[in-house]
Parts: structure tokens; sequence; C-alpha cells
């Protein structure tokens, strides 16, 4: 009876049961007969696959698993048990954690949604073009929530189909890395022939370019974790320099490098308060950019995610000062369940604007005046925190502050590092190193010198925006986390997050 009790729970997860009863109609998910019959119904179905991105349980669990466990962020002392744990790697919690819990299940379910598009689309009436399209994006968004599982858990089951029936449920994990990784670049080359490149950036919403640029992040996470020999990567039956060229050439792709893949729709913001300016939903850098606005009725349909950042203050509005002008823009208070790490702020270079324009240690009241300031020995401030996700706008806690999922310098910093020390190489970190008001990178650097210079660039550059975890993981460097020094954590511990429990007992092929 457990273990029934068990697989209706996933089934529920996956389709949306309102009860465990069998005899419910799933809301949410469309059957055959009353769905996939027009190109608005296969539109309302792409929109319901990207939409599991936005759930509050999927969307706060990217900070928490790509940035939390890191010298970057920390959290608040009542902050929940779970985040806790991630925050000081309390390992014995993981695999019962509701935060990655709520990752996997929703993750599986994104998957799930995109698989049913798979599955129906190309029966469905509707302009082949648009057909297309769709089924792009569907592949983009089954590999991408792949990569990320693996990103956290290593191995994990594959659904190449939609799971309809209780069976369908007990998937087996991946034999091994070259099986899941070839899934994903086998999907991602499929998105990027079938999607064009749009016109301009759209919100929420990928294209042929953001699947080059996954394609990028795969492979570079792929050669990297095999040259550093991380656990499950260091067995992958490929050949790490020809990673290495997959991933500049994906990368290549993106930036507009390479004359048969054409694209002036992305590149690089000049201002760096620009790329964080809500108002720029079409910015340069925003390859794929999820969905939120403040007009939403629903959480996840708006965003709260600048609370998270925020300190309490007194319950008031406060101003932030822009940059190295006289403007001053306002936002709400917040929670202060992300906070600044003070060792990572005080390791900036000197006169680093993602430091001083990008992190705030000081709090104005609307005429200018200084309300609160942070300082290293005490302060009216409780941390210096990310203001990347400021809403002047705001309309009580409803903003439109939206995470980052793939940002064009990202893709830049891969192909420098996937490059070498070339000088395409050199350009792109020295021109993000520019932006933030920094010299360009010293000259003549061997390929493993540039590549951690690239590597502590990334650091600096996608701070608070949940990337430096996989960093360190595919560096193999988590172990250099202080807190997992502190534990004498081993590489097995360390390395990947555990399946959770109740996952496994939900899949018999995971015992």
């Amino acid at each position: 009876m457990k273990k029934k009790i068990y697989i209706l729970l996933l089934i529920s997860g996956i389709f949306g049961f309102t009860s465990c009863n069998l005899d419910e109609v799933p809301y949410g998910f469309y059957s055959e007969d009353n769905f996939y019959k027009s190109a608005e119904d296969a539109k309302a179905a792409i929109n319901y696959a990207y939409s599991t991105l936005t759930y509050l349980e999927y969307s706060r669990a990217l900070v928490f698993l790509g940035d939390m466990p890191t010298g970057i962020m920390t959290t608040k002392s009542d902050a929940s048990t779970d985040n806790q744990a991630l925050d000081q790697w309390k390992t014995d919690n993981f695999d019962t954690n509701g935060t990655l819990m709520s990752f996997f299940k929703y993750s599986y379910i994104a998957i799930n949604r995109a698989n049913a598009v798979i599955k129906k689309l190309p029966d469905t009436d509707m302009p082949d073009d648009l057909r297309n399209r769709y089924m792009g994006e569907a592949y983009f968004l089954r590999a991408y929530n792949y990569y990320y599982l693996s990103c956290n858990f290593g191995l994990v089951p594959i659904h190449k189909g939609v799971v309809e029936t209780l069976e369908q449920t007990s998937a087996p994990l991946a034999r091994d890395m070259d099986e899941l990784y070839d899934m994903i670049f086998e999907d991602l080359k499929t998105a990027e022939e079938l999607m064009p490149v749009y016109s301009t950036p759209t919100m929420g919403r990928v294209d042929k370019v953001a699947a080059q640029a996954l394609l990028a992040k795969a492979y570079i996470t792929a050669a990297s974790g095999k040259e550093k020999n991380v656990l499950l990567f260091k067995d992958m039956n490929k050949d790490v320099n020809t990673l290495y060229e997959e991933a500049k050439k994906y990368a290549a792709r993106v930036m507009g490098l390479d004359p048969a893949y054409p694209q002036n729709t992305y590149g690089f913001e000049t201002d760096l308060l620009k790329i964080y300016d809500i108002d720029n939903v079409n910015g340069k850098e925003n390859i794929f950019l999820m969905s939120m606005d403040r007009t939403g009725e629903n959480e996840g349909q708006y965003s709260k995610i600048s609370k998270m950042y925020i300190p309490y203050v007194d319950g008031a509005t406060i101003w932030l000062k822009q940059g190295d002008s006289n403007e001053f823009i306002k936002s709400h208070d917040g929670w202060g369940e992300y906070r600044t790490e003070a060792a990572f702020y005080n390791s900036y270079e000197n006169n680093d604007k993602r430091q001083t324009h990008l992190i705030a240690d000081k709090i104005y009241n609307e005429d200018g005046t200084l309300k609160a300031e942070w300082k290293p020995a005490g302060g009216s401030l409780a941390y210096p925190f990310c203001r990347k996700f400021i809403d002047p706008k705001f309309d009580g806690d409803k903003t439109s502050t939206r995470p980052y999922l793939i940002r064009y310098s990202d893709i830049a910093l891969i192909y420098a590092e996937a490059s070498g020390a070339t000088p395409e190489a050199y350009s792109a970190i020295d021109f993000i190193r520019n932006r933030a008001g920094l010299s360009p990178l010293a000259p003549g650097l061997s390929t493993p010198e540039f590549r951690e210079a690239v590597y502590k660039e990334r650091k600096f550059e996608l701070a608070f925006e949940g990337a430096y975890l996989y960093d360190l993981r595919r560096l193999n460097r988590i172990k250099d986390i202080q807190e997992v020094k502190n534990k004498g954590l081993n590489e097995s511990q360390s390395t990947f997050y555990p399946i959770p429990q109740a996952e496994i007992n939900l899949n018999p092929s995971l015992r």
C-alpha cells in the first residue's frame, strides 16, 4: 500500500492531480481528445511547459542551489532548515531536503510537458514554420532541464516519452554521463535546426541562439569535468580537446563569429546597469530571461525575487544610488534571505563596478540623504546586498525582477575558456573587464593560466545569478568550499546531491 501511495504522488507531481484518486481528471494536462487540434492549442502546450520554470519552488531553488552553498552568499539564521542545510553543507539532510526535492520534481514536470509537445505536435494542423519553432522549444526545454538535473544530481532517470501510466514512472538511471549528455547534445542540435533567430530577444522564450548557448554550456561542462577528473565525468568516453572545440564552436555561433550562423540580436551591453534594468526586457544580453511581470495575478506570474536579496530595514521604501551618477531609484525593503558574504564582497578588485554599482552597501532616503550603511565592523545595514534585481516600479510585493537563465556574457566567457589564450578570447574577456572598469588581462598567459583567469572572472560577472556552484563542480573545486572542508566531506558526499529519497521510494528502478 505504501508503494502505491508513493507512485500516485509521483503521478500527481507530473500531471497535477487534485488528489491521489486515479478516477480524478488531472488539471492542467491535456488529453488527445481535447487538445493539440490547432496552432493555438500548440502555443498553449509549449507555454505550459515553460510555465514550470516560474513556479515558486523551482525559481527560488535556482539561487539556493547555484549560489547559496558557495562562498558568495549565506542565508539568515531563521531561514528554513532545508535552506540552512544547503548553505552549511549538512549532508545528512540532503536526501530529504525540500528544496532539492522541489527542484527535482519540477524539472521532471517540465520534461514531461516538453515530451507531450514532442509527441503530439507533429499531428497538429498548423503552419510548418510554427510547428518547427514549437518543437524546437520543446527539445530545448527537455535538454535544459536534463542539463541542470545532471549538474546537481549527476546521473538521473531518462524519460524520452510522456509518462502516462504507473509503469512509465520507473525509468532507470542513465547508464553513464555519455548517455545523458549525448541525449542533451542531440536534443539541442535538433532545437538549433528547428528554431529561427528572433529579431529581438523575447522574454521567456528561446530561439536558435539559446540552443547554441546551452550547447556551449553543456560541452564546456563535459570538457572541464572530464579534464579535471570530476566524479562521473572522468569516465566519459569522449576526448577532452574535442569537447572544448565543440564548446568553442557553439559559443562562436552565439557571438556571431561563424559566418554560416549570422545573428545581430544578441551581444554585449556596454552599461552594466542597463543589463539589469527591468524595462530592458529586449536587452542584447537576454538570451533566456525568465518570464515574470508585476501585472501578474499570482506569484510566478509576478516576481518577489528582489525581496530575497534586500535586507529588512523598517518596512519603508528605500532609495539606491545609480552608479556614479546623482540619480536614485526606489525599491521596497526585503526579507534578507540571500545575504552576501563579507569575504566575497571584499574580494573584488579595487573599483570593480560589479561591486560598486551592483552590490549596495548604502541605502538612502528619497531626498538623497543616507539612511543606512553596511560597514565591516558593523553598521545600520545588515549586509551589502545584490542589487541586480531591483524594480523601481514595484507594486507592493509584486515586481518584474526576473532570473537570468542564459546571459550573453556567460557564453562569451565560455568561448574564452574553450578557446584558450587566443586574440579573440582575450577580446571577449577584456570587454567584460573593461565594462567593469578594470584593466585588460595580462598578455602572454598560457592556456591553463588563461582559463584560470576566465574562471575567476565568471565568479564576479555571474555572481548572484545561480551559476557559481556549477563552475566549482565541473572544475572539481567543491572541495575548496570552507564548509565542505570543515565537515571533511569526501568526493562522493560533495560532488553531487543525492537523488531525493522520496523519488527513490517512488521508482523501483532506483533502489
